[in-house]
Formats: structure tokens, C-alpha cells, sequence
């Protein structure tokens, strides 16, 4: 099979889908690879490097005429003009938002595998992009809160006296939580989390954090893991719970999310406006809409000396190790839609490729 890697267009995006390790396991199993010069620059994956592992570097042209194009970043129109009939595109996709791009790709018969859609199966572990750059955006976001805050994490016994430890506060106990929490630990903080999910609770307590809140649901958690939506009756509580903690917080992160819709607020102006001067608020769920109410998204902003972070796209940030992490995600759905033979398989009633297929088959010959 032919393998195209497009260099990213999207502004601010640094990774790259396939890492030059990867190309060279899909060349070593018969496989071309047709990468885009430059395409890997940005993650400190010089083109060097994919020549060294067999792939053919070319132009955009050729990267997405390949049989197969791998991309982090949802193509643009133009781009998706570029690929052939009938190829296959494996990608982020926003598919609840690209109904112009996903009936461009059905009208040429392009199948498109969205890997936001990748399901939270044992089988599908290795596979789901969204956890492994979720780890990343974790560890990330309580880097650029002891950066932007005004207080030293851990605890320090000097000779000009005693420091006592920040507090920080994690909201969402998933995969970027619960890294913000470890991350959060290893700096010296005492760290505190919550989450709605009873299962997310246990994890905050074996991570060495305390929980605050309201006592977890046992049926708060939907399929794929994810978080249920509130009922007004558990919102209330919450409300509560988190106005009467954020006061004494000095770093709060908040990273819940529900899949396809906007996230949702759980840090009120108020709650904001109670936090002491020099706190810092790391909002994850900035692209969805924020937790936070006065979240902008991409920006960091001051209010009433409460600086409220709008993280956007944060693997991008780290994209060396995001590119990885990606890449091996990929070439995984890659050998499961590829046999030994090299025959390609996009099989709808497929556990795996059925969930993640947003686009029609190929257009009859």
C-alpha cells in the first residue's frame, strides 16, 4: 500500500501523523511511504530521518494522492480535492461539524476513519488517539501553571524560613485529570481532584489525592467511559461543593468534557472572583467551550488577579512526544485494517473501523 503523510497546515499544529520509527516499520512490511518534505520539521522529525527509514520524501500533490493519507489536523477542502477516488483518509475529523468535508469525501467514494471515533474498547486501547494526547495536555497544563503562578509548588524548609505548599485542584478525573494530578503530586503540591464518575474517585484517592465534592454516582458514567451529563439536583451540589474549595486554591485545572457537545461550566465568574489574588486556572475544555466562564480560548487573561489560562491544542506544544504517541496509535489501526498479505479491509461491521467510519464505501466502477 501506498502511504501518504501530508505536512500540517492548520496554524500552530506541530505534529506529525506518522514518526520516521513508524515509517520505517511500515516500509520494512512492504509498504511506500510517501511523506511530504517538511512535514515532521516542526516535531523535530527532520526529513533526514524518514529518507534514512526508507520513505520517498514529495509535495503536497503526492502525499495525498497516496491509497492511504494519515493526517493529525481535519483536511481543508482543497486538500481533500487532492486525494484520489476512492482512497482511504484516517485523521481527526470534528465529524458533527464537517458536513461540507464528509459529503466532498462520500461524493468520490473517499472512506474517512474520524480518530476522534476510536472506541473505548480493551482491543481499541492502542489505538485511541484522544487518550494518549490527553496525557500530554495533563502534564502539560500543570507545567504552564507553576510557570504562570506566582507560588513555588512544593513545600521548602530555607534558611529564610518555611514555604508552605501550593494547592491545587483538578475538576475531570479521565486520562488529562488524572496526569494533571500525578504531575501535579511529583511538583510538591497537595493536590485534591473530583469528578462525577465513582470509578474516576477511586483513581484521584490511588493517585495520593484527596476528593472533594459531593459522593460519586455509580451510574455517572456512559458508554466509552466518558462522563454522563448532571442532573440539575447533582449541578447544584457540585456548584456547592466547588464555590466552597476554589477559595483557598491556588492552581485549579479543569478538564471535563463530553464528547459532540460543549463542555460544561463548572467555574462561575463568582467562584473566579473568590480565588485569592495569584491563582491560576488551566482550562482544557477551552476549544469545547470551557469550564470556566471566563475562559477565551488560546488566551490568558487577568481577572480581579485570578489568571485564567485558555489551553489550546497543548500535544501540539510537546510536539515531539505528542508525534509518538499519535504515530503509534495510527500505525496500530493501521496493521488492523492491513492484513500480512497487504490487503486493505474497511469493513463497516468491524467492531474498531464500523465506530470510527464517517463516510460511505467507494462509489461502484
Amino acid at each position: 500500500m501506498r502511504i501518504g503523510v501530508p505536512k500540517e497546515s492548520v496554524a500552530g499544529e506541530r505534529r506529525v501523523a506518522l514518526s520516521p520509527d513508524v515509517a520505517a516499520r511500515l516500509v520494512k512490511a512492504g509498504h511506500e511511504l510517501l511523506v511530504e518534505r517538511g512535514a515532521g520539521q516542526a516535531a523535530y522529525m527532520p526529513d533526514a530521518t524518514y529518507e534514512a527509514a526508507g520513505a520517498t520524501l514529495t509535495d503536497t500533490t503526492g502525499a495525498f494522492g497516496a491509497e492511504i493519507v494519515t493526517k493529525v489536523q481535519t483536511p481543508t477542502l482543497g486538500e481533500a480535492s487532492l486525494l484520489g477516488d476512492g482512497g482511504l483518509l484516517i485523521s481527526l475529523l470534528q465529524p458533527g461539524e464537517q458536513a461540507a468535508l464528509l459529503e466532498a469525501l462520500s461524493s468520490r467514494g473517499i472512506r474517512a476513519l474520524s480518530l476522534e471515533r476510536v472506541p473505548r474498547i480493551t482491543r481499541a486501547q492502542s489505538m485511541d488517539i484522544l487518550s494518549s494526547q490527553a496525557t500530554i495536555a495533563g502534564y502539560k497544563a500543570v507545567l504552564l501553571a507553576a510557570a504562570q503562578s506566582p507560588r513555588l509548588f512544593p513545600m521548602l524548609t530555607t534558611a529564610a524560613g518555611n514555604i508552605p505548599p501550593a494547592k491545587a485542584f483538578v475538576l475531570g478525573a479521565g486520562v488529562a485529570g488524572l496526569q494533571a494530578i500525578a504531575t501535579a503530586r511529583r511538583l510538591g503540591a497537595i493536590v485534591s481532584g473530583f469528578d462525577i464518575r465513582a470509578a474516576a474517585a477511586e483513581q484521584v484517592l490511588s493517585l495520593g489525592a484527596t476528593f472533594v465534592g459531593p459522593k460519586p454516582s455509580s451510574d455517572a458514567e456512559v458508554k466509552g467511559g466518558y462522563a454522563r451529563e448532571q442532573t440539575e439536583d447533582e449541578r447544584r451540589a457540585t456548584t456547592e461543593a466547588m464555590a466552597a474549595h476554589l477559595k483557598d486554591q491556588d492552581v485549579v485545572i479543569t478538564t471535563a468534557q463530553i464528547p459532540g457537545r460543549a463542555a460544561p461550566r463548572l467555574v462561575t465568574r463568582a467562584m473566579v472572583e473568590s480565588m485569592r489574588p495569584g491563582a491560576v486556572i488551566v482550562d482544557l475544555a477551552a476549544d469545547s467551550g470551557g469550564n470556566c466562564e471566563l475562559t477565551k480560548p488560546g488566551d490568558t487573561i487577568d481577572h480581579r488577579g485570578v489568571a485564567i489560562i485558555g489551553a489550546s491544542n497543548l500535544p501540539s506544544s510537546m510536539p515531539y512526544h505528542a508525534s509518538l504517541m499519535f504515530s503509534k496509535n495510527v500505525f496500530t489501526l493501521l496493521s488492523h485494517l492491513i492484513s500480512k498479505e497487504g490487503v486493505l479491509a474497511v469493513d463497516p461491521k468491524d467492531e474498531i473501523t464500523g465506530a470510527m467510519l464517517v463516510t460511505t464505501a467507494p462509489v461502484a466502477a
